[in-house]
């Protein structure tokens, strides 16, 4: 079964502006559980001007968003105003509370024209929780490169063909370059950083 290293909670409450962080040192983020909410009369209270007197309420559908934006990756940042869709708690401050885990993975990059080498032990096969091509930072395949290839720092975008060609695989290469990608960047020297899990058939990424 995969290895889950850590059990987090993070608790941010809705005043404007607010940003929630979720990160794991080791492993990558799984959410288990996420509610936007006034569940009870401790966490955040703080009522608005012409506040309604406290009351239990919950808006639907916070737990799929969370997942949908954070599975996968080592950090996850999002403005909790994206749940202002409604406001099932009119006149009452709300809170963000998301409990996730931190699941073991495996890390590699691979530098623009090299290949990506995806490894299990035998008996297990691969299961790609995050991919991204592009340029995120100034230091990762700098090798011999002029500045201008190495600027661009927010070219980073997220590759389903990782987990496409890979998953259930005992053992996978990939080509990094952007006719396997597409480009991003033009210009920008680009590398390809995956994480995965390696399980045995019939297993979950999921604890």
């Amino acid at each position: 079964m995969t290895a889950v290293v850590s059990t987090e909670r993070a608790t941010t409450c809705g005043s404007e502006g607010n940003v929630q962080r979720l990160s794991c040192d080791d492993g990558v983020i799984s959410v288990q559980t996420a509610v936007y909410q006034r569940g009870n009369a401790v966490t955040c209270v703080k009522l608005r001007p012409g506040a309604m007197p406290l009351r239990p309420c919950t808006q639907a559908g916070t737990v799929d968003v969370l997942k949908k934006r954070c599975d996968g990756k080592t950090e996850c940042e999002l403005n909790i105003n994206v749940f202002h869709t409604s406001d099932p708690c009119y006149g009452i401050t709300t809170y963000l509370d998301v409990n996730y885990t931190c699941i073991h993975s495996i890390h590699l990059v691979a530098c623009e024209g090299s290949f990506a080498q995806l490894q299990c032990d035998q008996g297990q096969v691969i299961s790609v929780t995050c991919a991204h091509y592009g340029r995120s930072d100034q230091t990762t395949c700098v090798y011999q490169r002029p500045l201008n290839q190495i600027q661009d720092i927010s070219c980073s975008s997220p590759t389903p063909q990782v987990a496409d060609s890979c998953n259930g695989q005992n053992s996978c290469t990939i080509t990094v370059n952007n006719s396997v990608f597409g480009d991003p960047c033009v210009g920008t020297y680009k590398y390809l950083k995956v994480a995965y899990t390696c399980n045995y058939p019939g297993t979950s990424l999921l604890p």
